[in-house]
């Protein structure tokens, strides 16, 4: 297999041995199921992910109107759902039709799609599943950890779930608490327990720092780490990724959840490095979960292979979070063998 000279970490990297070594294999967290495949967060893109070997499931979780927590990546309906179509009166002035303003039995009467952009109706990811094919619908959280769990039991395995509040600060402003009612369902169904694991994601610390002061280690938590220009909201994350920023996350995660690249540095012309990020990361005993493997997207040249080959055989990373779970477990089977 050809490999990319600039994500190929050289004999560069036998100098940071030190930092690289962790303790367990890389876990594979199937990106919103198997959304390479089929429509995101859809019970189909789940089971497929399952099928295909991944360690947990992750569901990206927003709040309805009564309170419901369902599979959602956007606050709005609008690019992955009919709802203008069934609904056309319900957006909110900017245009959106937002999760929180629709009961659960309104939401369970929408069909669920492909991602397309909303401006044009074009799909994101154009060779991935046809927009508008088959019928697909809005799956409930609750919904997700039976299936999960009944899975688990027929097949013996260990699959976990991987839950991200999405957006805490834009829920509190509709009067909802997010991070509590994620809480309160896995409390309610007795989790985490030994063959159903579980980790909670956020993109916000404050969340994640209320959930330890409540439960302690009862959840393992993982900080994600966005950039600042995303302007998704108010967190400084060139702050969190600093040595003083890392030290606090320490004290209430187990890991962190950055985008990959940040994970790598180089400076010009010279091979690609674990970044201070990594390092520092290591020191600390922090897990790093980076995110999105996929093949859209990525650098000329580079393939999918490659890069989860660099991750998981070269800097030995703890999990990886991918829209081709498939890919990945098979990647880390031939660098299993190969060690």
């Amino acid at each position: 297999m050809r490999r990319s000279n600039a994500l190929f970490l050289p004999l560069l990297l036998s100098l940071w041995l030190p930092v690289l070594a962790a303790s367990a294999e890389s876990l594979v967290i199937a990106h919103r199921g198997a959304s390479a495949y089929l429509p995101e967060h859809s019970l189909e893109a789940y089971a497929l992910a399952y099928g295909q070997g991944a360690d947990f499931l992750e569901p990206d979780l927003v709040m309805t109107a009564d309170d419901h927590l369902i599979a959602l990546h956007d606050l709005t309906l609008e690019a992955t759902t009919n709802v203008a179509e069934l609904f056309p009166d319900r957006a909110r002035a900017d245009g959106g039709f937002y999760a929180v303003d629709f009961t659960l039995a309104e939401i369970r009467q929408l069909t669920m799609q492909e991602r397309v952009e909303p401006a044009s109706g074009q799909a994101r990811y154009p060779e991935r599943w046809p927009v508008g094919a088959g019928r697909f619908r809005v799956v409930e959280f609750n919904e997700l950890i039976e299936f999960t769990r009944e899975l688990n039991r027929a097949t013996g395995r260990r699959v976990g779930l991987y839950p991200e509040t999405k957006a805490p600060q834009f829920h509190a402003e509709q009067g909802k608490d997010i991070g509590a009612a994620l809480v309160s369902a896995l409390l309610a169904h007795e989790l985490p327990t030994e063959d159903l694991p579980i980790f909670i994601q956020s993109f916000e610390p404050e969340p994640l720092i209320e959930i330890h002061a409540a439960h302690g280690d009862r959840f393992d938590l993982i900080q994600l780490i966005g950039l600042n220009d995303w302007d998704m909201n108010t967190v400084d994350y060139s702050a969190m990724v600093s040595a003083e920023g890392l030290s606090r996350v320490a004290e209430y995660a187990v890991g962190i959840g950055p985008v990959f690249s940040l994970l790598l540095e180089a400076d010009a012309g010279e091979p690609l490095r674990p970044s201070a990020l990594f390092r520092k990361s290591r020191e600390l005993g922090l897990a790093m979960h980076p995110y999105t493997f996929r093949r859209e997207g990525l650098p000329p040249e580079t393939s999918l292979e490659a890069l989860l080959d660099l991750f998981i055989g070269e800097l030995h990373i703890e999990g990886v979070f991918t829209d081709n779970p498939d890919v990945a477990v098979q990647r880390r089977s031939v660098v299993a063998a190969q060690e």
